[in-house]
């Protein structure tokens, strides 16, 4: 068995330092000794992307990753994104086109989602409804058959680009 590591990284824009066993995953770092309960375990292999947050930008299966592997980086969580307000838009777009159901694996889409736009904005570009699925091609959902899922994501891709949306029949607010 191997020794504990120190574990140093920021986690939802608090510096954390920890010890850890080697093998533990992020997925389970996060759950078990910090108490982020919304980073989901599903598979366990990657597959699902319940477990998706942000590490340094970027999207990553925290299931798939080791908690050393983040030592120095910055995560953020479902729970750091919706507590920042940086969701507010996303968040009440799945709520009003029920684009959720269960909600198991709405956190992982999300943080996607809010990756994705991010880049898109920062492009100039509106993505198609075919960009949507393909940015969300790694994430899982047994319940809402992505429709939903795909009109919230590209209603916030033109409110926040100032273009119409499309399903409201009405401009949208930025």
């Amino acid at each position: 068995m191997s020794a504990p590591q120190l574990l140093s990284l920021t986690v939802n824009g608090t510096p954390v330092r920890h010890f850890v066993e080697p093998r533990l995953s992020l997925a389970d770092f996060l759950r078990g000794d910090l108490g982020l309960t919304g980073t989901h375990l599903g598979c366990e292999t990657g597959a699902c992307g319940a477990c998706i947050v942000n590490l340094d930008g970027r999207p990553v299966h925290a299931c798939l990753m080791l908690a050393v592997q983040a030592d120095g980086l910055r995560v953020n969580t479902i729970e750091g994104l919706s507590e920042a307000g940086t969701l507010a838009d996303l968040q009440a777009a799945f709520h009003s086109r029920n684009a959720l159901q269960c909600g198991f694996c709405t956190p992982g889409i999300l943080v996607v989602a809010q990756g994705c736009l991010g880049e898109w904005a920062a492009s100039g570009t509106v993505p198609s409804r075919e960009a949507i699925r393909d940015a969300l091609s790694g994430n899982y959902c047994r319940c809402t058959g992505y429709e939903a899922i795909v009109d919230a994501i590209e209603s916030v891709a033109r409110a926040r680009a100032g273009r119409s949306d499309p399903h409201s029949g009405r401009e949208a607010a930025i």
